[in-house]
């Protein structure tokens, strides 16, 4: 895949995305009428531009790139970027559908999630693409580094993070559920 080709269809793929999470109904911004640059922890912290969810899609990128380099090694770095972009899109979409978001209220600690604004889904893909570039340059060593900071860093940070959100959003755990929700 060429390189004009591989932006023309990261181009799509985002402007299709915005366009989905339109139709279904998201936001462009937060109901309460500002737009942060950090959401901090509460119900409107997923319609800002970043939030403490945001570090987990920079891994995403990270493990994309360790994924598609391992499945797909002849394919084009611009290939795998866009088979990236379509894997972290294809899951802004099911995150933001009414099964995933009740999901999230009932098993995680996201009490008052409603889903997220379509600036924050798009920050989200910015991010997971900022893990897949920074994964290209980076030596094996730093990604593997900066994988366990983001985790450890949001863990300490807000009592959660990419591994325990997808270990209670797949199979809960009451004392993981109980420690989150300590103050």
């Amino acid at each position: 895949m060429g390189q004009r080709a591989w932006i023309a269809a990261s181009i799509a793929l985002v402007i299709g995305a915005a366009a989905a999470l339109m139709a279904m109904g998201r936001p462009w911004l937060c109901a309460c009428g500002h737009l942060d640059l950090w959401g901090q922890v509460g119900p409107e912290q997923s319609q800002m531009l970043a939030d403490w969810y945001s570090p987990s899609h920079v891994i995403h990128g990270i493990l994309f790139y360790a994924i598609a380099w391992k499945l797909w090694p002849r394919w084009s770095r611009g290939a795998r970027f866009v088979a990236a972009l379509a894997v972290e899109i294809g899951w802004e979409l099911v995150e933001n559908t009414p099964l995933i978001i009740d999901r999230y209220r009932e098993a995680t600690m996201a009490l008052g999630y409603t889903g997220d604004s379509i600036v924050n889904s798009m920050s989200d893909v910015a991010m997971m693409a900022l893990g897949f570039v920074a994964a290209r340059f980076a030596p094996l060593w730093v990604s593997v580094v900066a994988v366990i900071a983001l985790e450890l860093t949001a863990l300490v940070a807000v009592r959660d993070n990419l591994t325990l959100n997808v270990l209670m959003l797949v199979a809960p755990v009451e004392a993981v559920a109980e420690w989150q929700t300590r103050a």
